[in-house]
């Protein structure tokens, strides 16, 4: 007998309240996901508020929308990759130039089994999981992936002589940050979610056995930040705030953090505050 989630709780804010939320997630009995669309490096291909956040909302509709109809978790994701492919090529404005010119998103995508749960990830969406009496596993590279962003930030900072997250940055680190774009999804970079349905090849997985009463908690990593970039709990202490204190005053806690560094001198990063989404599940 295949288990189910149940959901507990859900955030998710954007980084600046007068820029697109390029987060979004997806939740059924059965699956749940949490995406975060990589911030546009150009203008916009498509019509609406961002390419990322259209990627990322399509992406989390079309996922929970194939595992509804019985998909299981890697077919679901090949089918929503496709319907990206196709409806990207149906709404942009003109074919992209460059790699960094396309949509992408990291993903952490979790789909209910008999003994637990398996999770399909790109890029440095992560997992929690806190079993019963158990310590809490991490699941995915977020944490590694937030530590090297975090290096990245500060050599380039330093090389520009400029704060990491002052607004007057953006122009200087743009063309670094198109190069290592160009490299997403082909052989010299990591693989995300995007209009392309050769990811669906290169996704990371994991079986997770897990009892009912597993608590899971997905999460971008501009909520992660709050472990692996800020110190403010471990991954279990996040976990325990979550279930107890709620993911409403979890948000509240990492933008204190945030707005009291807007500069991003103690804690390097490109921008003051990142989009963060988290969702809270048990698994039953």
């Amino acid at each position: 007998m295949t288990m189910e989630f149940t959901f507990l709780d859900a955030l998710s804010i954007p980084g600046h309240p007068a820029k697109p939320n390029d987060d979004a997630w997806g939740q059924t009995s059965g699956a749940a996901v949490v995406l975060d669309g990589a911030t546009n490096l150009c203008e916009p291909l498509l019509p609406g508020e961002s390419d990322a956040a259209w990627l990322a909302r399509f992406a989390a509709r079309r996922l929970m929308a194939h595992c509804q109809d019985g998909a299981a978790a890697p077919d679901a994701l090949g089918r929503a990759l496709a319907d990206a492919q196709k409806s990207f090529i149906g709404l942009r404005r003109r074919p992209p130039q460059k790699n960094h010119e396309n949509p992408y998103a990291s993903m952490m995508f979790v789909s209910a089994v008999s003994d637990g749960f398996e999770a399909l990830w790109f890029g440095d969406c992560g997992a929690l999981v806190k079993r019963p009496g158990a310590v809490v596993e991490i699941v995915g590279e977020a944490f590694d992936k937030r530590a090297a962003e975090a290096r990245r930030v500060k050599m380039l900072a330093e090389a520009k002589g400029l704060a990491p997250a002052a607004a007057a940055a953006r122009p200087e680190f743009l063309s670094a940050l198109r190069a290592a774009r160009d490299t997403i999804n082909t052989d010299k970079g990591g693989w995300l979610f995007g209009p392309d349905p050769k990811a669906a090849q290169h996704v990371r997985k994991q079986r997770i056995a897990a009892p009912p009463g597993t608590l899971v908690l997905l999460a971008s990593d501009g909520f992660l930040a709050l472990a692996c970039d800020y110190g403010a709990h471990d991954a279990a202490a996040l976990v325990a705030e979550a279930e107890t204190k709620g993911l409403e005053a979890l948000g509240l806690k990492l933008r204190a953090i945030e707005n009291a560094d807007p500069e991003g001198r103690r804690f390097p990063r490109f921008k003051t505050s990142d989009d963060a989404t988290a969702v809270l599940l048990k698994l039953s």
